[in-house]
């Protein structure tokens, strides 16, 4: 007889409350040992939870919405586990689907293969769970390196038995991914007996035909209705899943193309192009992961922004003085950037108020002054910003700066920069000159207390007593953290640096 069974959620690891994004399920709904009836989301990754038994839903205890931990009451199942029960009493009555791989399965670990030079890499997404079948060559975890992504593939067939990683961890060469159950011996004796092998493709076709023959044949009161691609239960792996939830498509009405109907990543592709033909999507979107450098940054971005009080002091200084000697300079080959001269005058500034050279202890109690001169300087690269430190900025001429700037940041585009290189700053500079704009709001990179923002130079009438003539200006922003310095000493700082910048001779002392 049937009877009605309770659905808790299981153990998923060190998490007090999980949000569910979707129910998969309705009362009424079959579902089978293993499909999935509800998604759950955490700050890392997302996650289907499968059901450990077959039966029909009967009540559903969560919705879209609810937060669940280990032991909750997910649904309840009226099952035929009693029916089942009989049938392993009478073995004889029944006849084994497949005894000869029954016996041959084996636990076989499934390690990270040598991807390339390569302590330790990102998980960023891992495309399996206890209890799925993957086929050889199927993609079971993504990673992710400072320069690409890669997808890593099961090299063998089998059941996931055991998953020994989760998204955000680092692996490398030989570490343990997962476990699976492999039929690797009933392979072998179908070799050794090739004239009764059945072609691989027309195997896969007859599995389920088969299964659902040999019970009905040998008992009649034990039958399941099985459906490989069922309206009211898609089935699709997280990734797909958060991906349709950003396009704002939904899955109901795609067709997998996978293994029990499961929609892969071409069939919702495939299914937004044909919405975008047929007009019912207004704009084609696309979806880019984030870089490493950028998750990292942002994070850290992040935190300076909402930890740190900003004040941003703005100014525009006169440095006509300063383009003219460029210019005799560069007549004699000698190319220097605006910013090199910056550099300079931001170092003789900080030796008069050495406060903006500092840092604050991890208690925010301690103001920690530092007697070198090392510039942070922001570099726009393809991956993400990076920040090399130039080193004794003081002890350095302006041709000796432009060559090392010019080096370090040629580097840091071609992901060469050693991560020794963007350490020990005690003040960053963050130039868009070379690009545009008129001002711009740099966030103070912690736990530095100030950063200055330069914007491109332009020409403006200026008034020199008697008449408007055009002048060189460069648009200048300093942030800094108004626990440390407050508004009289950041705008004596910024008067100090105009002085210095607009007077080459100053400057050159």
């Amino acid at each position: 007889m049937p009877t009605q069974k309770n659905v808790e959620l299981p153990d998923i690891g060190d998490f007090d409350a999980v949000d569910i994004i979707e129910v998969l399920v309705k009362v009424g709904d079959t579902v089978n040992e293993n499909d999935s009836i509800i998604t759950l989301e955490t700050d890392k990754a997302t996650m289907e939870i499968p059901a450990p038994f077959a039966g029909k839903v009967t009540a559903l205890s969560v919705k879209v919405g609810d937060k669940v931990a280990k032991g909750d009451l997910i649904l309840t199942l009226e099952s035929e586990s009693e029916s089942a029960e009989s049938l392993e009493e009478t073995p004889e009555s029944a006849q084994p689907v497949d005894q000869n791989s029954k016996s041959s399965l084996a636990q076989k670990n499934v390690e990270l293969p040598d991807i390339g030079d390569f302590d330790a890499v990102d998980i960023i997404e891992v495309l399996v769970k206890v209890g799925d079948t993957v086929n050889e060559n199927d993609s079971i975890i993504t990673l992710e390196t400072d320069k690409a992504t890669m997808e890593i593939p099961a090299p063998f067939a089998g059941k996931v038995t055991a998953l020994s990683v989760k998204v955000g961890d680092k692996v490398a060469k030989g570490d343990l991914i997962l476990t699976l159950e492999s039929e690797s011996e009933s392979a072998e004796s179908l070799e050794e007996t090739p004239e009764s092998a059945q072609p691989v493709d027309q195997a896969k076709k007859d599995v389920a035909s088969e299964v659902v023959t040999n019970i009905d044949e040998k008992n009649e009161t034990f039958k399941e209705e099985i459906s490989l691609n069922p309206d009211s239960n898609f089935h699709a792996s997280p990734s797909i899943r958060k991906l349709a939830r950003e396009l704002g498509v939904s899955l109901s009405g795609i067709k997998g193309t996978g293994k029990k109907g499961r929609i892969l990543d071409e069939d919702l592709k495939s299914h937004v192009k044909t919405l975008l033909e047929n007009g019912t999507v207004v704009e084609e979107v696309e979806v880019i992961p984030l870089s490493r450098i950028k998750k990292l940054s942002g994070k850290h971005l992040s935190k300076c922004w909402s930890t740190i009080p900003h004040v941003t002091q703005f100014d525009e200084v006169n440095i006509e003085q300063l383009e003219k000697f460029r210019k005799h300079q560069k007549e004699k080959n000698i190319k220097l950037s605006p910013l090199v001269f910056i550099m300079k005058a931001v170092v003789q500034v900080l030796k008069r108020h050495p406060n903006f050279n500092a840092s604050l202890d991890e208690n925010a109690e301690n103001l920690i002054l530092k007697k070198y001169f090392n510039l942070g300087i922001a570099v726009d690269t393809p991956n993400g910003l990076l920040v090399p430190v130039i080193k004794d900025v003081g002890k350095k001429s302006l041709i000796e700066l432009s060559e090392e700037l010019a080096e370090v940041s040629l580097r840091a585009r071609e992901g060469k920069l050693d991560s020794s290189e963007m350490k020990g700053a005690g003040f960053t500079i963050s130039s868009l000159g070379g690009i545009g704009g008129t001002q711009f709001t740099p966030i103070i990179n912690a736990p530095e207390v100030a950063i200055l923002g330069v914007a491109r130079t332009q020409i403006k009438p200026i008034w020199n007593g008697s008449t408007f003539e055009p002048t060189s200006m460069i648009p200048l922003a300093l942030s800094y953290d108004h626990r440390v310095i407050d508004g009289a000493e950041g705008a004596r700082f910024m008067a100090e640096l105009n002085q210095v910048l607009s007077n080459i001779m100053e400057m050159l002392l």
